[in-house]
């Protein structure tokens, strides 16, 4: 009987979590995805009943986000330069701070946004800390498991998250869910500070900031292998969630707004399965043949919006499309390869950067060209220019040697 070598075969759940030190940093990393999800959601709230302006509660909704560029841009270097520990338990006792700060409930709105989005700047810095350890914890194809893992979570936050905190609201108001978004926090840093191990910096000599992140940077993107793979995985993604972001008013289009919860649930369910079924059950080599597929998956089933689909035929397209993520764990390995292990944390941190700020260029350019075109055009739109972007990397996405 003859044996598949461990490169050949895709790694088991058992063996990832086996390893004690991801089991820890996945504990911290769930309270961390639960508390911001439950914050974020109790902030918008809080100013729309302070305010009763829709413009202002999308404002503190997106004020979580916001601040990944700006910190992509200033301080990625700290991820390298400090010890991956010592990042993430400030980052959870920053955290802690400001969300005891908003449920103390004193502070007028515009203070509130300001707050939320200067404390979230270093949030770039403690996910590339996050991500940047896996490689240490995990190696070969548990690594990429791992990666499907934490991709798991975050689609799960979503499908789950905002409807238990929803009710979590409901039942002790917003500065009582805020309360408890501040215990998530201490929670996470006690974990991170008594059970995760004290790894040193990537890099020493010097000091960090922003002349280095900006060098670092420049650095990365003028490596081809680096730059390619960013590219690969940056445009084709941001621009399905251009398509999110007109997905209530298509739903209203079409006589049915009560189902746009539906519609989001449908890509969060979609990218849970993606990173499920070819993270576990699809080998190495066969996730590498099946990138260019998926990838274009992200993209082509929106075209069929421009038939203005049911409901529930929506939900399927864009179940289809939340699955052609899984893409992504293509490349999971060859980006940790190409980077250099002194740059990891900041290459990590260029990648999550880079995709949360054009998610968010590409949501709010959905939004205004859903002021002047069918909200359907536009979810059609934005899957072909997907698809194209996804044949613009059509080399990088083929199967390595």
């Amino acid at each position: 009987m003859t044996t598949t070598p461990a490169a050949a075969r895709p790694a088991t759940y058992r063996e990832v979590f086996a390893v004690g030190q991801f089991r820890v940093l996945f504990g911290s990393y769930t309270l961390f995805l639960a508390g911001e999800t439950v914050r974020m959601l109790a902030l918008s709230v809080t100013v729309y009943a302070a305010t009763g302006s829709p413009l202002m509660s999308a404002l503190a909704y997106a004020a979580g986000f916001l601040p990944y560029a700006l910190g992509g841009t200033l301080l990625l270097a700290f991820a390298d330069r400090w010890p991956p520990r010592t990042v993430m338990v400030g980052y959870e006792v920053l955290r802690t701070a400001v969300t005891a700060v908003l449920a103390a409930g004193l502070l007028p709105v515009p203070v509130m946004l300001a707050l939320v989005f200067v404390t979230g700047v270093p949030s770039a810095v403690a996910s590339a800390a996050r991500t940047a350890l896996l490689p240490d914890l995990l190696d070969g194809d548990r690594f990429v498991l791992g990666r499907a893992v934490f991709s798991m979570a975050a689609g799960g936050t979503q499908v789950l998250g905002f409807a238990a905190g929803g009710t979590l609201i409901a039942a002790v108001g917003a500065q009582g869910a805020l309360w408890i978004t501040a215990v998530t926090c201490v929670a996470s840093a006690v974990l991170l500070r008594l059970r995760l191990a004290d790894h040193p910096p990537r890099r020493t000599g010097g000091s960090a900031g922003i002349s280095e992140t900006w060098q670092v940077n420049r650095a990365l993107l003028r490596r081809p292998a680096v730059r390619a793979l960013l590219l690969a995985q940056w445009p084709a993604p941001a621009l399905m969630v251009g398509a999110e972001g007109v997905l209530v008013p298509y739903a209203t289009q079409i006589g049915a707004p009560d189902t746009a919860g539906l519609l989001f649930a449908a890509v969060a369910t979609g990218m849970l399965a993606g990173n499920l079924i070819v993270g576990r059950l699809v080998r190495p080599a066969g996730r590498e043949r099946l990138a260019r597929p998926l990838a274009l998956a992200l993209g082509l089933p929106l075209l069929g919006f421009v038939l203005h689909p049911a409901p529930r035929y929506a939900a399927v397209l864009l179940v289809v499309s939340g699955f052609g993520v899984a893409y992504q764990l293509a490349l999971a390995r060859r980006f940790v390869e190409a980077v250099p292990e002194t740059q990891r944390g900041q290459a990590f941190g260029l990648l999550l950067t880079g995709t949360m700020t054009l998610q968010g260029i590409a949501a709010a350019a959905g939004g205004a060209l859903g002021e002047v075109a069918a909200p359907a055009l536009v979810v059609t739109l934005a899957g072909a220019a997907s698809a194209v972007a996804a044949l613009m990397s059509w080399r990088t996405l083929s199967p390595t040697p």
